[in-house]
């Protein structure tokens, strides 16, 4: 199989990140639950993970690095808990659901209303409608640090700006370019950074989590056991307590860790530049095929995917055609970004997205080129 659907998760993973998985389900205990040697392994491991994401992202404190499960879960976190009834959200028409289901839920049950800045045919942002969105009540900016059904990748250090100039929080999602774009917090002016473990960062399924600026304050989303504070009705002020009711993936956390040591090793610069060389290689050997349209704007900085269409052909038909004949595996449908298919005007077929990852290699890449070739005629 060649595997061309990282943008949905990464297949490969470096070994010694299942064998850090492996050896922590034969080793750890349940973190902050007790003082024996399973339990204090775990907290060190735990511990070690939030001191490694809190300085590859540029996050002032480790205890401010809160695990979750994924990105979805981090910011519904978020989300849920920075807004009150009379805030008003701006967020963009590239966001996944992950973003816009807990945006339009806020909205129809929270009373904060919800502006988007618009995308335009090749998915790029209209930059001047932050401006012209902005309200008096205006609290926060939510948006994507690059499409997930494009690429397209959104300026993010000129938000925070335009953010920190106003007084507006600035919540990230950086689901498709943890792990492949540098991202800081304190130079780019994100206050809430979420992303997750599986895609870029090459960690395990199951984790990922969000990075809070100190100050910041986010009412817990859930409630439970913390390990501390046992005799308390609310759930514990501090962070990372505060958002982490329930015992913690330790196993994941484990193998993610040691997926940030491999990334250390490597060079997110050279991932991203390898990613980039198989993405504009694919698109340049079927941009001027007969039939094929592809959406998004190839001419910038971009995350390493390319969507298409094929004729009138239905993206899901295109998509079982090339993993039954070919045995390559891609991604077709409304990837979860129903407002961004709305900007390309592809809201009623969806879209084929091949996504790239630095483990592909230039023959599987040409081999994806030779598909379309013989199924565009």
């Amino acid at each position: 199989m060649i595997y061309l659907d990282s943008a949905a998760t990464a297949l490969w993973r470096p070994p010694q990140v299942v064998q850090a998985a492996a050896e922590a389900m034969c080793a750890l205990g349940s973190a902050s639950r007790g003082v024996h040697g399973g339990s204090l392994a775990a907290n060190r491991t735990v511990y070690a993970a939030r001191e490694k994401l809190a300085a590859f992202f540029g996050c002032p404190r480790p205890d401010h690095v809160i695990f979750t499960c994924n990105a979805t879960e981090a910011l519904n976190i978020a989300i849920s808990g920075l807004f009150r009834p009379g805030d008003h959200v701006i967020s963009t028409d590239l966001e996944h659901n992950s973003v816009l289901r807990p945006l339009y839920r806020l909205e129809r049950e929270g009373g904060v209303p919800v502006d988007f800045v618009p995308a335009d045919r090749l998915g790029r942002l209209d930059y001047g409608a932050f401006a012209r969105l902005l309200r008096p009540e205006t609290r926060a900016i939510v948006c994507t640090h690059a499409s997930n059904l494009t690429g397209e990748l959104v300026d993010i250090p000129r938000i925070g700006q335009f953010a920190r100039d106003r007084g507006l929080l600035l919540v990230v999602d950086a689901a498709q370019t943890a792990g492949v774009f540098p991202l800081h917090m304190e130079k780019m002016g994100i206050d809430v950074l979420c992303f997750t473990g599986h895609k870029g960062l090459m960690g395990p399924q199951g984790t990922g989590g969000l990075c809070v600026r100190p100050g910041v304050e986010i009412r817990p989303w859930k409630v439970g056991g913390t390990g501390i504070q046992t005799y308390s009705p609310t759930q514990p002020e501090a962070y990372p307590t505060r958002l982490e009711a329930g015992t913690l993936n330790g196993h994941g956390i484990a193998g993610l860790s040691a997926a940030l040591d491999f990334l250390a090793e490597k060079g997110i610069d050279s991932i991203r530049t390898r990613e980039r060389a198989l993405m504009e290689r694919f698109y340049l050997g079927v941009r001027d095929l007969p039939e094929v349209e592809i959406y998004g704007d190839f001419s910038r900085e971009r995350a390493a995917i390319v969507s298409l269409n094929l004729g009138e052909e239905d993206a899901g038909a295109v998509a079982d055609a090339l993993y039954q004949d070919y045995g390559i595996a891609v991604r077709a449908g409304g990837h979860c970004a129903p407002r961004m298919h709305r900007a390309l005007g592809t809201g009623e077929r969806g879209a084929v997205r091949f996504s790239f990852s630095w483990v592909n290699t230039p023959e599987e890449v040409d081999a994806a080129i030779r598909a379309l070739e013989e199924l565009s005629r």
